[in-house]
């Protein structure tokens, strides 16, 4: 078996996809950690699964990760897999959607993952083996209407390393062999700004545009010098 000794936590793990992750894990001899805010279900599920235990876990709270970490450890061992599968999902256009309900989608979909990874790291590395799985959405991929917290879709500009006070300190190395080997100018950013905000973009929505010298296309081919004769 895949986990055979091995020890798992999967927030949002009391029913669900999370409930189906944590029963996969289990039946492949992995010992489960089942993390939720749902007790009675999460109580039920560890009960139905060979050495599984509950966890109380609120995942934007950097002390309780730190606590039900230490408590895994104590019951069940290291944790070598990490499955962050917690998420909500408030639906609202920009108007609609409240700013505490903007925050607490970020804050369980985004920070809570990232405190899971913040927390069992370190062990990891330490031992030098260990698995993170963070479950995202398709939604990740594309819009999704009206869910402007779980899935913002607007033009957006991305810049690569820009000649400001923040870009000017970045090392000649970070732009030296990209396509267009310099560092680029405020003004090459504003015009693609200008160009979305205006009416010449009136057929142009939900796009990612970059503006970094082919960064993202990788290194330009080395020049190649001519052989010499012999």
């Amino acid at each position: 078996m895949r986990f055979e000794g091995k020890v798992a936590i999967v927030t949002g793990g009391a029913r669900g996809m999370g409930a189906s992750h944590a029963r996969g894990l289990a039946a492949e001899g992995a010992r489960v950690a089942i993390c939720d805010l749902l007790d009675d279900e999460g109580e039920a599920l560890a009960a139905e699964l060979p050495q599984a235990r509950y966890c109380h876990l609120d995942v934007t709270g950097e002390t309780r990760w730190q606590s039900v970490v230490r408590a895994v450890e104590d019951t069940l061992g290291p944790v070598d897999v990490l499955v962050n599968n917690a998420g909500i999902i408030h639906r609202g256009s920009v108007e609609e959607q409240s700013p505490e309900h903007f925050r607490q989608i970020l804050d369980v979909n985004l920070v809570g993952a990232f405190l899971g990874m913040h927390t069992v790291l370190p062990g990891m590395c330490e031992r030098g083996h260990g698995a993170v799985v963070n479950v995202s959405s398709a939604t990740g991929m594309a819009g999704f209407a009206g869910s402007v917290g779980y899935v913002p879709r607007v033009n957006s500009v991305h810049p690569g390393v820009i000649r400001t006070p923040m870009g000017e300190a970045a090392s000649p190395d970070l732009f030296a062999h990209q396509p267009v080997p310099r560092i680029g100018e405020p003004e090459e950013v504003t015009r693609m700004v200008l160009f979305l905000a205006s009416d010449d973009a009136s057929y142009t929505t939900g796009g990612e545009f970059l503006i970094d010298g082919g960064q993202t296309i990788g290194h330009r081919a080395a020049r190649r010098t001519p052989a010499r004769p012999l």
